[in-house]
């Protein structure tokens, strides 16, 4: 008799793990993705890494998403393949553009969470982290920068600033929607608070002192120091302050600042006889978001069911700081700007009022569904409802994943030619040429590696140029005593006050 009514249990049956699966087919995890990529990048190289990021995307669609080409053009500038590098981020700056417009013109198309809501965040469009967006003008510009074009790189910091702008006018009506849907079915703007979520991992106070999620000082500093590079000290000076207001307390921020306009004066550009050197370093892995599941008690007709839901977590970074580059027996101090960890925290932070209110949408929704479920297809229906729920309702885990942990930069003056680099008492395996008036040295801790990028030079010496060069040799070596070796790491002053690096060589 029982026989009769196994074909509904099985549609119903049928129907959920239908959902269930469509949803997962779609809701591939990047984490898993990104830490293969890791794994090959530090057993096999940069190569290995690349193609096993290549043999993901299979489609013409996955080939121009965004997060793809930011992962891709990440890994090809650790390759130095700067050309290659920049079509991928080129790639994923057209899908930011698209974005952009849509925020400036029609900011509620951005808005639509009916999948998210229904299903899973997974299966919203990844429109990138705000932080993601403003590196990715950044890493362009920086890219532009080692291939020697620098009125492009100019180009792309006037984008950086322009898109911080746009990002921080549509949050705001972001927010303010995402009360107002979650309103409107049911869930109330109180529910905000999950039993068992690590809040210490959003309120400590690095993440607290940041002003906002998407703005860092490595991306304005950068501006000053090129504007300043170009001889636009007057475009420069903004650059260094923005950066002291993001990172305050920062010596070689603030130095930037205080000494442009001595530095970019005639006298002292005729007087400089050593390359003002500007160090970036960068160390560790962007942070993972790894999902953890919650229940919540759902009231419906039929009295309480519990429905899955899942909110990311970022674990804190606990890798060793850095603190010195010591090149030509000068020692520099490396001053951290930027730390990704912490943003990706404070991005995520920003972001879980309006997280939690479409859990609990989702939730309500799910819960509905799940007693339909039971009262049609009986405890078979029940079950198979609640597994449906646990199995789509899993946290977005992507993110820009490529990037590094944390920048620190460095900046003082160095005689022209080769030198080797030591940071906190590791010894590069390459040197690096240091040439012009300004030059920018990229290196990046890579796994058990170091990576030197290729060094940009802007400008020309003028005194070094002008003389030949037994005349007035550079003595770097003498000029450093063991005293005084500590006062390099301030960024770089002018001829009137030498003591910052290397008195007699800067200029004498």
């Amino acid at each position: 008799m029982n026989h009769r009514f196994l074909p509904r249990n099985r549609v119903w049956g049928t129907l959920a793990l239908s959902v269930a699966l469509t949803g997962c087919a779609s809701m591939q995890s990047h984490d898993k993705l990104a830490s293969d990529v890791h794994s090959a990048g530090q057993t096999q190289g940069i190569s290995a890494a690349l193609a096993r990021l290549d043999a993901s995307a299979t489609t013409e669609e996955q080939k121009t998403a965004l997060l793809y080409n930011m992962e891709r053009g990440e890994l090809l500038r650790l390759d130095r393949r700067y050309e290659d590098s920049n079509h991928a981020f080129m790639l994923a700056d057209n899908k930011v553009k698209e974005w952009e417009e849509a925020a400036k013109t029609d900011p509620q198309k951005l808005m639509g969470t009916v999948g998210a809501a229904l299903v899973s965040e997974r299966l919203k469009v990844y429109e990138g982290q705000d932080y993601e967006k403003v590196w990715l003008t950044t890493r362009l510009a920086l890219n532009r920068v080692a291939l020697g074009d620098f009125e492009n790189a100019r180009v792309d910091i006037k984008r950086t600033h322009e898109r911080e702008a746009v990002i921080a006018e549509f949050r705001a009506k972001e927010t303010l929607a995402a009360e107002e849907e979650a309103k409107s079915k049911g869930a109330t703007s109180g529910s905000k608070e999950i039993n068992g979520y690590p809040v210490e991992t959003l309120n400590d106070p690095e993440v607290l002192a940041l002003k906002n999620g998407y703005q860092n000082a490595l991306s304005h500093y950068l501006a000053g120091f090129l504007y300043e590079a170009m001889n636009e000290p007057g475009l420069a000076a903004p650059g260094y302050r923005k950066a002291i207001e993001l990172k305050p307390e920062t010596g070689v921020l603030e130095e930037g600042l205080r000494g442009l306009d001595s530095r970019a004066s005639f006298t002292w550009k005729r007087r400089q006889r050593m390359t003002d050197v500007l160090f970036i370093v960068e160390a560790g892995d962007a942070p993972a978001r790894k999902s953890i599941a919650f229940t919540l008690p759902v009231p419906t007709g039929r009295g309480m069911v519990t429905a899955s839901i899942a909110y990311p977590v970022i674990e804190p970074s606990n890798d060793p700081p850095l603190g010195q580059v010591s090149v030509a027996g000068y020692d520099f101090k490396l001053e951290k700007v930027v730390d990704v960890n912490v943003m990706a925290r404070r991005a995520l932070k920003d972001e879980m009022p309006g997280m939690v209110l479409r859990g609990v949408t989702r939730a309500v929704a799910k819960g509905v569904v799940q007693d339909q479920l039971q009262k049609n297809g009986g405890l078979i229906g029940g079950l198979i409802g609640a597994v449906a729920s646990v199995a789509t309702e899993q946290a977005d885990d992507r993110l820009w994943r490529m990037l590094p942990g944390r920048v620190y930069v460095a900046r003082g003056y160095l005689p022209p030619g080769e030198h080797r680099i030591t940071i906190n008492g590791r010894e590069m395996e390459q040197p690096v040429k240091i040439d012009g008036q300004y030059a920018l040295v990229p290196l990046r801790f890579y796994h058990r590696s170091v990576l030197t990028g290729d060094v940009a030079t802007v400008g020309q010496l003028v005194a070094v140029a002008d003389k030949p060069a037994a005349a007035e040799p550079v003595a770097a070596p003498a000029a450093t005593k063991p005293a005084r070796r500590e006062r390099p790491a301030r960024a770089p002053r002018p001829a009137a006050k030498p003591a910052a690096t290397a008195p007699q060589a800067a200029a004498r």
